[in-house]
């Protein structure tokens, strides 16, 4: 009947028609513009085949469709609001003339069926979900809400609070919650979806089951009036509030168009999705989120093909224990990776035992791991004052202070201890891998693995590739880190390597401008509002003063053509106060611990006496938007910079670094996603106006010859 690239009719006995989703050559079924237009193309030969009684959906593969194809979001989405309406109006006509079929449509639910998989789903008469199964619009999380009909057809088959919350949050529902929603008629096992699906077809057929009520349900307006249509919209919005981005408009614009919409035929409703899918997708939100999307299977990608050939160890040991050793410890034996965890002081070890017996009871907590895997997992540790068993081990990471001759001396006389081919993985978050290797015999099989506290919780790790680091130890290094379902990405030799370094840039700034005498609560109230999860001040106290003040130094020290000391350094002045930050219980500001253990912050009137000469006539007033360009063109400038001098091989790796390393606000997409929103020939005006703060404003040569041929930094 009909046989494409994606979709195939194929005829069943009685007048009955199998809609297959089945793309050549992948695993997955995806809408994308072919795909669409092949729909189109089946979908008008069902509605002119007069024998036709009734259309099973289906899909052999593992799951139903994922979803659109985001790659072709980026040229879709540089057009105008206006002109990607009219696309998704065109598109929306394909699922519109499938629902408005004469005959009864059942779709058979067997694996993921996200975005405009459900919304097919939903297009069609009646849905049976495997139990295997899950449903859901998670568009939100690229900035974004349905646009083939999922709001209006969600709403009518579910019901409006349930449909906004599932397109607010994005989160997925799996077969239970899908039925109970009405959102699925009905379940089935996966052996039997298929037999299932098409016995409810022929009882619809049959005219056991009222389908043209389902169909005249999803054409109507929903019952209420639009008051009540909009404060059920407020309720979900305030309900939902914590758990929605900052700076990202697409759950409050679809909110908003969901309740004008119920009050509308389906058609209106329709033309409401798709104006307002027209704007949302215009946002820097949308932009940066699916941007983020697509640098996230880039970096996955590079990881995989930089592991290719090496394997995880299969015995690992940490230098060092205490709360960094020990998440690091913890983090490889949770990977099924055996550990020992060696320090020189058995309270340091006690804390690193402890801190992995937290972690383990928070997952056995919340249902993540059984009790007896736990066990299994702390009992993979085995924490020592001496070296038994060092010789032994394929990996040995070195998480010790961060000062050269102390690590130069441990790992030369470490060295010695190991197997000729086992590797060293120091831990350093600042020093050149170059000056830890000078004392060892063997510095090919020394490579950097900068895990970010707290290593359970965060993703990254930065792999070092050091001036004499071989192939084979990057390679084991990012095997390793991937067995922790670690995000590795490998960076070159440098002060700070490639986060900290664009950080410190970031940092700098903060202490200029608190020299300069702006308070720095305002500082961070500007940067916390500008989608930063803590500001600088507050960051530096969760670091650690001392830390933060040594590592500052060190990179600023490594990069003096971009980087200059302060000299009324207030975290220098901290440091010399004794006021460390949370650790110490003062800083920036004070902390006490809540019942459950957690720091609480508050202002402390010490630490601004402590700044008050900088200030003498009160503190330098700055608005908002003058704060945030002190601090983010200095990190741009510097992100430009590491990715010209080859710190990091792809504008992709470095934007994913930022965003999971340091949090940097998700909606700006990365320092080079945000540098191609405000376009090249921008950010150079912006660091050319700033000139006269210094060097680290200065723009660097790639950006200057961006502006003038109009590049980005990545691709749309």
């Amino acid at each position: 009947m009909f046989e494409g690239n994606s979709i195939r009719l194929q005829p069943l006995a009685d007048g009955l028609v199998e809609l297959v989703f089945d793309r050549r050559g992948e695993a997955i079924n995806k809408f994308d513009a072919r795909t669409v237009a092949e729909l189109r193309e089946a979908v008008a030969l069902l509605a002119a085949d007069t024998g036709l009684r009734g259309v099973l959906i289906t899909s052999p593969k593992d799951v139903f469709i994922v979803g659109a194809d985001i790659t072709e979001f980026g040229a879709t989405f540089q057009q105008s609001a206006e002109a990607i309406t009219a696309g998704v109006r065109r598109s929306n006509e394909v699922f519109v003339a499938l629902e408005d079929l004469p005959v009864p449509t059942v779709v058979a639910i067997n694996g993921y069926a996200l975005g405009g998989g459900l919304e097919l789903a939903l297009a069609a008469t009646l849905r049976v979900m495997s139990t295997a199964a899950q449903v859901g619009v998670p568009e939100v999380k690229l900035g974004l809400f349905p646009g083939f009909g999922g709001t209006v057809r969600l709403a009518r088959v579910a019901g409006l609070g349930t449909a906004m919350r599932w397109v607010a949050t994005g989160t997925p529902a799996d077969a239970r919650t899908a039925h109970a929603a009405g959102v699925v008629e009905a379940v089935a096992e996966p052996d039997a979806l298929r037999d299932d699906a098409l016995a409810l077809l022929r009882r619809c057929v049959a005219g056991d089951v009222d389908w043209r009520a389902q169909v005249a349900r999803k054409h109507a307006a929903l019952p209420g009036d639009a008051t009540a249509f909009a404060a059920t919209a407020q309720q979900v919005l305030e309900e939902l509030a914590p758990r929605l981005g900052r700076h990202q408009p697409a759950a409050p614009m679809a909110l908003a168009m969901m309740a004008d919409g119920a009050s509308q035929p389906r058609d209106e409703a329709l033309r409401l999705e798709a104006e307002a899918f027209g704007r949302v997708a215009r946002t820097q939100a949308a932009a940066s989120l699916v941007r983020t999307f697509l640098n996230e299977q880039a970096v996955r990608k590079a990881a995989k093909k930089q592991a290719a050939g090496a394997r995880a160890p299969a015995r690992a040991a940490v230098l060092g224990a205490g709360i960094m050793g020990g998440g690091i410890a913890f983090s490889s034996a949770l990977a099924g990776i055996p550990v020992r965890m060696k320090d020189i002081r058995a309270d340091q070890l006690d804390l690193g035992m402890t801190e992995a017996a937290k972690q383990l009871g928070r997952r056995v907590q919340a249902g993540r791991l059984s009790q007896a895997r736990a066990d299994a997992v702390l009992a993979a540790i085995t924490p020592q004052l001496d070296d038994a068993g060092l010789d032994a081990a394929d990996l040995v990471v070195e998480a010790i202070v961060e000062r050269l001759a102390v690590k130069q001396q441990v790992l030369a006389a470490l060295e010695p201890q190991l197997r000729p081919d086992a590797l060293i993985a120091t831990n350093t978050s600042s020093l050149r891998l170059a000056d830890i290797a000078r004392p060892l015999a063997r510095p090919q099989n020394l490579v950097g693995m900068h895990f970010f506290n707290p290593v359970p919780a965060m993703p990254l790790v930065e792999v070092v590739r050091g001036p004499q680091t071989s192939d084979a130890a990057v390679a084991a290094a990012v095997a390793y880190a991937l067995a922790m379902k670690k995000t590795p990405i490998v960076v070159a030799d440098g002060p700070g390597f490639l986060v900290n370094r664009v950080l410190t840039a970031y940092f700098n700034a903060f202490n200029e401008l608190v020299a300069e005498g702006v308070d720095f609560t305002a500082i961070d109230r500007a940067m916390e509002a500008f989608g930063w999860p803590m500001g600088p001040a507050w960051l530096n106290d969760v670091v650690g003063m001392d830390t933060g003040a040594h590592v500052g130094d060190v990179i600023t020290a490594g990069h003096p053509k971009r980087m200059r000391a302060i000299d009324a350094n207030p975290v220098h002045r901290m440091v010399r106060a004794g006021r460390l930050g949370q650790k110490s219980g003062a800083g920036f500001y004070r902390y006490e611990r809540d019942a459950v253990g957690k720091p609480r912050r508050s202002a402390d009137p010490a630490a601004q006496a402590l700044l008050a000469d900088l200030a003498p006539g009160g503190f330098t007033p700055m608005a908002d938007e003058a704060i945030v360009e002190r601090l983010m063109l200095p990190l741009l400038a510097e992100a430009i910079a590491a990715l010209e001098d080859g710190s990091v091989a792809s504008a992709a790796e470095l934007d994913m670094a930022l965003l999971l390393g340091v949090g940097f606000p998700a909606w700006l997409g990365g320092p080079l996603q945000y540098a191609d929103w405000l376009g090249a020939a921008e950010l150079l005006r912006r660091l050319e106006a700033h000139a006269a703060h210094g060097p680290a404003y200065a723009p660097p040569e790639l950006l200057r010859q961006m502006a003038a041929q109009q590049r980005r930094f990545h691709p749309l």
